[in-house]
């Protein structure tokens, strides 16, 4: 381990403390009954957290903020959030974000087949994609053209064919994790 209140990163899993869902909840809980807060959420919570959370909640997230695109579909996690009435919200809805090598989305040859046989770009095939999919998504550009751009995907849909290629993706974490040896359910 590393000298007390030093910390490198990755953290060693033997520096991490035990995280008090229950405490930290109930306060979140009461932060919303003393209306402090409209709704409250959570970020990065894997199934097995949210099953976790919810067994001592009284009040359910609204939201769990995760990683999600089309190279980290999440499907499992989707899945649990819908049937237990939790909006999935995705960052790094086009891999970008701290991806280091070849961006597995912007520049997956499937996803730009797609995109060409729509007229669309490869970043609009994927937030229509995360739209189809019922998942809300925050995609970060300062560009207008960009944003304008990010605008138009309700005009048209994916087809079957197009859902069935873009399952076949290749799946990989963009950030695998902040501790070293990784923790499979960290987050």
């Amino acid at each position: 381990s590393s000298q007390p209140g030093k910390f490198s990163f990755p953290i060693e899993v033997e520096d991490l403390l035990p995280f008090d869902v229950k405490g930290v909840w109930e306060s979140m809980e009461e932060c919303q009954k003393l209306g402090l807060t409209k709704a409250i959420g959570v970020s990065n919570f894997s199934v097995k957290k949210l099953q976790n959370l919810l067994s001592v909640a009284t009040i359910r997230p609204v939201v769990d903020q995760v990683e999600m695109n089309l190279a980290w579909q999440q499907k499992k996690l989707r899945e649990f959030c819908k049937e237990n009435g939790i909006i999935v919200t995705a960052f790094s809805p086009l891999r970008k974000g701290a991806s280091r090598g070849p961006n597995e989305v912007m520049e997956n040859n499937v996803l730009k087949e797609i995109a060409e046989a729509h007229g669309k770009s490869i970043a609009q095939v994927s937030l229509r994609w995360l739209y189809e999919q019922g998942v809300t998504f925050v995609p970060k550009s300062y560009d207008k053209e960009r944003m304008n751009q990010n605008l138009h995907i309700f005009d048209w849909a994916l087809t079957e064919q197009d859902h069935h290629k873009i399952s076949q993706i290749s799946q990989s974490r963009l950030i695998s994790g902040p501790t070293k040896p990784q923790l499979a359910d960290l987050w």
